[in-house]
C-alpha cells in the first residue's frame, strides 16, 4: 500500500465529502463515519486500480456506494436476535420419525388380508360408515364391523401400540367386546335393559 502525496492529499480532501455522501445515504452519522473510514481502507488497498487522471472523488464515491450497497443487502437478510427469542421459533421437527412411522404402517396395511384392508380403508381413511362400506364391499353391515375391529386389533398388534377399543375412544354400536366374558357381558347387559 505505497499512496504517494498528491494520492494522498486527494483522498483526505474527499473525507468531508464522503462523510455527507455517507450521511446522505444511511442516515446515521456512526454508521456515515463508519462507512466512510471502510470506503477509504478499502480504497488504500486498492489504490493500484485508480487510474491516474481519473477523479479520486468520483472513484471514492463509487466505493462508498458499493459498500452501502452491500451492507444493506447482508443486513437485510440478517435479524436481530439478541435473547435468541427468533431463533427459538425456527426450530422444525424432524421428518425421520413420521417417516419411519408412515412405512410401518404402510407395511402393516399391506400385511391385512385384502378384505380387512379395504373395509378399514373404506371406514378409517375415506370416512364410509359402515352401512355405506357394506354396500361397497357387498357384504353385511355387521361383516364390515367385524373386519374393521380385526382390522385395528392386527395393526395395533403389529405396530406395538394401544389396543382398538382405546384407539377409537367410546363406542356405541360395538359389534365385538374384546375380552369380555360373555356370560359377564349379557347379565349386565339385562340389567342395564331392566
Amino acid at each position: 500500500m505505497n499512496l504517494d502525496h498528491s494520492t494522498r492529499t486527494a483522498m483526505i480532501e474527499a473525507v468531508p465529502q464522503l462523510r455527507r455522501f455517507a450521511l446522505s445515504l444511511c442516515r446515521d452519522v456512526d454508521r456515515a463515519n463508519d462507512l466512510t473510514q471502510e470506503a477509504l481502507l478499502r480504497a488504500c488497498v486498492n489504490i493500484d486500480k485508480f487510474k491516474v487522471g481519473s477523479s479520486m472523488v468520483a472513484w471514492l464515491f463509487t466505493i462508498l456506494r458499493n459498500q452501502h450497497c452491500t451492507d444493506y443487502r447482508k443486513h437485510y437478510r440478517e435479524v436481530e436476535d439478541i435473547d435468541g427469542m427468533y431463533a427459538e421459533t425456527l426450530i422444525s421437527e424432524p421428518e425421520q420419525q413420521a417417516r419411519v412411522e408412515f412405512e410401518e404402517l404402510r407395511a402393516a396395511m399391506a400385511d391385512l388380508p385384502a378384505d380387512m384392508r379395504r373395509a378399514i380403508i373404506l371406514v378409517c381413511v375415506d370416512g364410509l360408515s359402515y352401512d355405506e362400506a357394506a354396500a361397497v364391499c357387498g357384504c353385511s353391515v355387521g361383516t364390515v364391523k367385524s373386519r374393521v375391529h380385526r382390522a385395528r386389533g392386527r395393526l395395533a398388534a403389529r405396530l406395538s401400540i394401544a389396543p382398538p377399543a382405546e384407539l377409537c375412544g367410546p363406542v356405541d354400536d360395538q359389534s365385538i367386546i374384546v375380552g369380555a366374558d360373555s356370560t359377564s357381558y349379557r347379565k349386565e347387559r339385562m340389567a342395564a335393559a331392566a
